[in-house]
């Protein structure tokens, strides 16, 4: 290679060097000044977060108006009450569909499919402002009631599914071979499919209920002092922005410190149960 040939490339080498030098320079400033601006926004939110707002109405987001129960304690009831309730009714659908008798299966179907069709507000809806207007003497009953009606008829819906696919995840076998032994097909159905279906239903029931807690939001819509009531009703007193964002972000990490221990354990009842291992 000659002299004037080497000399040529290594001014290249040089240049692009320093090009990519500057360019680094550049970025890294734009970089900086972002995080500088970042950070500065970050500690101004920080510093005029509603602190004694959230401090002041604690009480009344854990437990709602003096003399009922609301809030955080509401949610987690109504959740709690509704799974329990959907989990029978979703047990009774789920076996009539699963049934082999027409007049069973065909009523199941159609409540399964007609629900899971239907959006959750609608449900809610209809529970909350139907019955009333059909009848005088049930508009005095609390709404809550209604609430848990609701969602038990749309949880149930979805409980009759999981049900379905956790008889079915047992292999056809077992029943044969309780049948064989003398056992009629309920009693081999209650002593030997459903609990070892029960084994593959409980990480979706977890599910399930995590689902609840989070669709009980909803409730704010029809004037149920749930949580997220009580977050609405806080911020309207409030006519800073600040504040009201303050508030929801609030309402958000209260809803994650509630549902992520459970999606945890049932992620925890997966690995331990053997769920979908052979």
């Amino acid at each position: 290679m000659s002299h004037a040939r080497t000399k040529r490339l290594t001014n290249i080498i040089l240049k692009t060097i320093t090009f990519v030098i500057l360019v680094l320079l550049f970025l890294s400033e734009i970089f900086f000044s972002s995080i500088t601006h970042f950070f500065g926004n970050f500690m101004v939110v920080v510093k005029s977060y509603p602190y004694r707002i959230i401090a002041n109405n604690m009480m009344f987001f854990l437990f709602g108006l003096r003399g009922k129960i609301g809030g955080i304690t509401l949610t987690i009831l109504v959740a709690a009450v509704s799974l329990s309730l959907a989990f029978i009714t979703g047990i009774v659908f789920g076996l009539m569909r699963y049934s082999r008798r027409w007049w069973l299966s065909y009523p199941a179907i159609g409540y399964i499919e007609l629900i899971r069709a239907v959006p959750l507000i609608l449900v809610i809806f209809w529970f909350c402002f139907l019955p009333p207007g059909l009848s005088k003497q049930l508009k005095d009953v609390s709404r809550v009631y209604y609430a848990i009606m609701a969602f038990v008829c749309f949880t149930g819906a979805y409980v009759a599914e999981i049900v379905r696919a956790g008889i079915m995840s047992v292999g056809k076998g077992q029943m044969e071979a309780a049948r064989s032994t003398g056992l009629t097909h309920t009693q081999a159905m209650t002593y030997i499919i459903l609990p070892q279906a029960l084994k593959n239903m409980i990480p979706s029931f977890v599910n399930q209920f995590v689902s609840l807690i989070k669709d009980t939001s909803l409730l704010w819509f029809v004037g149920v002092m749930e949580f997220t009531q009580t977050i609405f009703a806080t911020s309207n007193r409030e006519v800073n922005t600040d504040v009201t964002m303050g508030l929801y972000f609030f309402a958000a990490v209260v809803y994650f410190f509630i549902c992520y221990p459970l999606t945890a354990s049932s992620r925890w009842l997966e690995r331990r149960l053997g769920v979908g291992e052979r």
